[in-house]
């Protein structure tokens, strides 16, 4: 891959879906950061470790947790290292979104059954549910449907790519 001039960063575009990761993987950093700012996070004073009992609202409409806005931060910092591969790009993409709804679905049924009850360790409400759907489905998009062939030379992607 040819390098710039000063023989730094190659000079060659990223494939459209290690930019999408890149892109999701600062979100999920920035908004991991932003729970624990006072001001941006509503109600700062009753964040708690994890529960339902923590009644932290980042924008004063997700409710949060330490351990919710941690697993934001573990979440972006997984997306970076992935991204740096477009195998990786796509496997941050496509599981997380897998994940995300699965959290959507864990928050349905918390909801359904009992949302004041110990099930509820990553403090979830109606507006992180939907979120939750929208990411996921989201993030599946992005990792299925960018082009195999983006950023490979026309070639599906093999594993000498894989660095």
């Amino acid at each position: 891959m040819a390098r710039d001039a000063r023989g730094g960063r190659p000079t060659a575009t990223r494939p459209r879906v290690q930019v999408a990761a890149l892109a999701v993987a600062g979100v999920f950093l920035l908004i991991g950061v932003l729970g624990f700012v006072p001001g941006i996070t509503t109600d700062y004073g009753h964040l708690r470790f994890g529960g339902h009992h923590s009644d932290a609202k980042l924008l004063g409409l997700f409710q949060v947790s330490i351990l919710h806005n941690a697993v934001h931060l573990i979440f972006g910092l997984a997306g970076l290292a992935l991204a740096r591969s477009v195998a990786g790009a796509r496997v941050f993409l496509a599981a997380g979104g897998a994940i995300y709804l699965a959290l959507w679905l864990y928050g349905l049924v918390i909801e359904a059954i009992n949302p004041e009850g110990g099930a509820n360790i990553l403090p979830v409400n109606d507006a992180d549910n939907w979120l939750h759907l929208a990411l996921g489905f989201g993030m599946l998009a992005l990792g299925l449907l960018l082009s195999n062939h983006a950023g490979t030379g026309g070639r599906l992607d093999n594993p000498a790519d894989r660095h």
